[in-house]
C-alpha cells in the first residue's frame, strides 16, 4: 500500500506582522534605556528605599529587565516589564495581573522556589506609561536548561550522554512540583484572582493563554474575537479553541501557499471541531492549574548542589482541563515535537 502523503501541521509567521512587531519593541526598548536612570529611583521607593545602581539588563522572548543593585546588602532587584510588539499591547496589564495573582497563589500553597515580589503595577502605574512591571528579587544561578543540553549546540537537545542520577534528580524536584499543582482544583477554566473580601481564590476571568499572544503578534489574528469569561465545561473550552482554529485560518494572510494544504487544514480544523463530543461526552474532570511554560529554559539551579533555585515565567497559567497536566511535559527532551 503507498504511504499516505500528509501535509505539514505548522504554519509560519506572517512575516510583515512579526517585523511590525519587531520595529514597536525597538522603539520602545530605547524610551525604557532613556528612563534608566529614572527607573533606578522607582524601583528604590518601591523596594522600600536605598540608592540602585544599575547592573545589566535580561531579555527573554516576552519581556525585558534591568537589574538593579543596593548598598543595604539586601538582595539584588529586577524591575521586569512584558516587551510590545512580543507581548500584544491589548494583553500586557491582563498578562501581569494574572501572572501576580498565579505567584501568590503558588507562595501560599506550594514549596515552589520563586522570587520574592516587592511591588507591582499596571501601565497607567509606570514611569511615562512604560508599561505593567514587576519588581522582585534577582535570583543567582543557571539555566537548567544550561546543564541538561547537548554541549556545543545551538540548538536545546537534551544531552544523550547526561548522567542519568542527575537527571533523575532534577526531574524528580520538577515532578514534585507539578504533582503539588495537579492537587489544586478550580471549579472553572480561566485565571484565577484572590477575592480580598472573603480571602479566597477563584476564577472570574477567561483564560489567557501563550497561543491567544502569538496569533495576534504573528498572525493578525483579531483580538475581538476571544473569549471574555472564563468557560465552565471542559467541551464549551475546546469548542472556543476549534472557533479560534478556524478563525487563524480565515485570517492570516500565508495561512497556506497552495491549494492542496488549504484544503487540508480546512478539513483538519472542521474534524478536530466534530471530535469534541466524541471524545468529551461527559464533563466530569477537574479543573487544574496549567503552565505549558514551565519548563527548563524558565528554572535557574544551583550548579554545585544541582537544587532548583528559582521557577520563573508564570505568564499565561490558568486552570485547565486536567487532561492537560495529565499528557507528559512536551520539554522532557528540551526540544518541542515535530510538527
Amino acid at each position: 500500500m503507498p504511504q499516505q502523503k500528509t501535509s505539514p501541521l505548522k504554519t509560519y509567521f506572517d512575516e510583515l506582522e512579526e517585523t511590525n512587531g519587531d520595529d514597536e519593541c525597538r522603539k520602545w526598548l530605547d524610551s525604557l534605556f532613556d528612563a534608566r536612570a529614572e527607573l533606578a529611583t522607582f524601583v528604590a521607593t518601591r523596594r522600600g528605599g536605598g540608592t540602585g545602581t544599575y547592573v545589566e539588563f535580561l531579555k527573554g522572548s516576552f519581556n525585558f529587565s534591568f537589574r538593579y543593585t543596593f548598598s543595604d546588602g539586601r538582595p539584588d532587584t529586577i524591575i521586569r516589564f512584558p516587551k510590545p510588539g512580543h507581548t500584544a499591547i491589548a494583553y500586557r496589564d491582563e498578562k501581569v495581573t494574572n501572572e501576580v495573582q498565579f505567584m501568590e497563589y503558588l507562595r501560599q500553597h506550594t514549596d515552589i522556589p520563586i522570587p520574592r515580589i516587592h511591588s507591582w503595577g499596571l501601565t497607567a502605574d509606570s514611569p511615562h506609561n512604560l508599561g505593567p512591571f514587576i519588581i522582585m528579587d534577582y535570583v543567582t544561578g543557571t539555566l537548567l536548561s544550561t546543564i541538561l543540553k547537548q554541549p556545543d549546540e545551538e540548538d536545546l537537545y537534551l544531552n544523550p550522554k547526561i548522567d542519568n542520577t542527575l537527571l533523575d534528580n532534577i526531574y524528580y524536584q520538577i515532578a514534585r512540583y507539578l504533582l503539588q499543582l495537579s492537587h489544586l482544583t478550580f471549579p472553572k477554566i480561566g485565571a484565577i484572582s484572590k477575592d480580598n473580601t472573603s480571602n479566597t481564590w477563584h476564577v472570574p476571568n477567561r483564560p489567557l493563554t501563550y497561543n491567544m499572544n502569538e496569533l495576534v503578534t504573528v498572525s493578525g489574528y483579531p483580538v475581538d474575537k476571544w473569549p471574555n469569561a472564563p468557560f465552565d465545561r471542559s467541551s464549551e473550552y475546546l469548542a472556543s479553541l476549534a472557533n479560534e482554529h478556524l478563525t487563524h485560518l480565515h485570517t492570516q494572510r500565508n495561512i497556506a501557499d497552495n491549494p492542496d494544504i488549504a484544503q487540508d487544514r480546512f478539513i483538519a480544523r472542521h474534524r478536530f471541531k466534530q471530535l469534541i463530543t466524541k471524545y468529551y461526552p461527559t464533563e466530569n474532570e477537574p479543573f487544574i492549574l496549567f503552565c505549558d511554560d514551565m519548563r527548563p529554559s524558565n528554572m535557574l539551579i544551583d550548579p554545585d548542589t544541582h537544587r532548583i533555585s528559582a521557577v520563573l515565567d508564570f505568564e499565561f497559567t490558568n486552570a485547565m482541563p486536567a487532561a492537560f497536566s495529565y499528557d507528559p511535559p512536551w520539554w522532557l527532551l528540551l526540544s518541542g515535537p515535530e510538527v
